[in-house]
């Protein structure tokens, strides 16, 4: 009910407790969220980088050298880097979230959620080691 005498209107807005924009630096489980979210940025770069190397080799060989080129300037090798840290965060804790995110049934039961945190490595693993071993033959 607004107490304003009529013909007013009323300024009174709810109190909202002042928030620092470093809020997610106060906990580890907040740092850890936010560094997540910025992996996105980084996944995405690792897609944008892919497709530049598809139309390079698709476009022949001297685009591809030139793609080469430029992928050996320091400041996209850095980049690289990073992104790679970020990829393996956002793996790592979207691996971590799968047995919340999914509950898996086996004759009626369900799966305990180590299980399903484990083939998630294990397939990992597996993957990797196929793309290595096509990469080093």
């Amino acid at each position: 009910m607004d107490t304003a005498p009529a013909g007013t209107t009323s300024t009174a807005r709810p109190y909202r407790q002042p928030m620092s924009r470093l809020w997610w630096l106060r906990r580890r489980s907040y740092f850890l969220f936010m560094m997540r979210e910025l992996s996105s940025l980084f996944v995405a770069w690792f897609v944008v980088f892919l497709l530049m190397l598809v139309d390079a080799v698709s476009s022949g060989p001297i685009a591809y050298q030139e793609f080469l080129d430029w992928s050996a300037r320091p400041w996209v090798i850095a980049l690289d880097i990073i992104a790679s840290a970020f990829v393996l965060l956002h793996a790592v804790t979207w691996f971590n979230l799968a047995p919340k995110a999914m509950v898996v049934r086996l004759r009626g039961r369900p799966v305990p959620p180590r299980a399903v945190l484990a083939a998630h490595y294990v397939l990992w693993a597996a993957c990797s080691a196929v793309v290595a071993w096509v990469i080093l033959r």
